[in-house]
């Protein structure tokens, strides 16, 4: 039986493991950049100790969702965080910051359910659309997340979305172009499930994310973490396509949809 009062990490675990259980924790609260949730996913595949962990701390969150009843949190205890919160907040952050601020409120066991209802009781504060995407991204190039429905045949991949999600996204395949269509998945951005069609070029996936939106918008290339994003809008639908394929090439891929659409 895990003792609740113990440390965490625990005793004796390796200063890198250390690192990794905390970014574990904050891996489940949806605080990591996408730098930092590549760097996790790399030390996981190679340590089964963290990983184990990981799966263990992802369950016990899961039920906590599941069985505890959302509430408001007390005033008395948002006006003790805020108090708590405030100095950091005016001062600029300093590298190692959050999880220097996070390790004194975790425990392992009591910690994990201490930061589930936390995270039931008060609102996340907004993300970066754009960072959210390379963090999804950079899941999915694990091994075996680049794909839910793996096929080159976008009338297998398209009705695959039905009842998954309540919009149909298009699905366009460009072998001949030099862009084949690998398959789709399900991802989920800014709380919400959301279509990633997976493409390639030569050997960089491609992750286009498509969900609803009005209004039209021309192509606008970004960067986040050495990943290049695309951005563009058009018949009802949003556009996001994120790779680290040369931005050259990513918009030649825009081209063709915008061609195509």
């Amino acid at each position: 039986m895990t003792d609740a009062t113990a440390s965490f990490p625990p005793a004796g675990v390796p200063p890198a493991c250390e690192e990794m259980q905390l970014l574990i924790q904050a891996d489940l609260d949806g605080e990591l950049d996408a730098a930092a949730t590549a760097v996790l996913a790399a030390h996981l595949r190679d340590c089964a100790g963290c990983a184990a962990l990981q799966r263990e701390l992802a369950n016990l969150s899961g039920r906590l969702h599941a069985e505890l009843r959302p509430e408001a949190a007390p005033a008395s205890l948002r006006r003790a965080l805020e108090a708590r919160l405030a100095p950091a907040a005016a001062a600029p952050p300093a590298p190692g910051g959050f999880r220097r601020r996070l390790a004194p409120l975790l425990s392992f066991g009591a910690g994990a359910a201490i930061a589930a209802s936390l995270a039931l009781m008060l609102p996340r504060t907004g993300a970066d659309p754009d960072g959210e995407l390379v963090a999804g991204h950079i899941r999915a190039l694990q091994p075996g997340h680049l794909t839910d429905v793996a096929s080159s045949d976008q009338h297998t991949v398209k009705p695959w979305f039905d009842g998954r999600i309540d919009y149909a996204p298009p699905v366009m395949d460009f072998v001949a172009q030099g862009f084949p269509l690998v398959g789709g998945r399900l991802d989920y951005i800014g709380g919400r499930p959301v279509a990633a069609l997976v493409y390639r070029r030569d050997k960089h996936p491609i992750d286009l994310f498509v969900w609803p939106s009005q209004g039209s918008a021309e192509p606008v290339m970004d960067t986040r973490n050495g990943y290049n994003v695309l951005r563009w809008a058009r018949d009802g639908m949003a556009f996001r396509a994120v790779s680290d394929l040369n931005a050259k090439e990513l918009a030649d891929f825009a081209r063709l949809w915008q061609g195509a659409s």
